[in-house]
């Protein structure tokens, strides 16, 4: 619900609702944007009678916040073992151009660590 919200900027629990897949029941939408908020992941404005939600978060803060969890839950906190993983799976499809783009990346981060010590 979160990246619906970052897509559209703000939204009323009716916008997210039509905008999932698979919805759930609108109370449910509901709901979750209630629990959302409690967290801190969004908060609301009220417009007449309507809750208008957004992120509280921008985007690119709550990705990496996103790719750090699940590089500590599923690969123990080794990025090595995330590049392995994706790599190594054959239905990947990676591009010749993507490992090059990321090949420059690794090449970047390594001049920046070393000029910065």
């Amino acid at each position: 619900m979160v990246e619906i919200l970052h897509r559209l900027g703000r939204a009323t629990a009716a916008e997210v609702h039509e905008e999932m897949e698979s919805a759930p029941t609108y109370s449910a939408v509901r709901a979750t944007l209630r629990i959302l908020e409690e967290k801190g992941h969004i908060a609301h404005v009220q417009d007449g009678k309507r809750f208008v939600y957004e992120p509280v978060v921008a985007k690119q803060e709550a990705a990496k916040s996103a790719l750090d969890q699940l590089v500590t839950t599923f690969f123990g906190g080794s990025l090595e073992g995330v590049v392995r993983t994706f790599l190594s799976n054959e239905g990947s499809n990676i591009r010749p151009d993507e490992l090059d783009r990321l090949s420059k990346l690794i090449e970047e981060a390594k001049k920046k660590e070393q000029t910065s010590k």
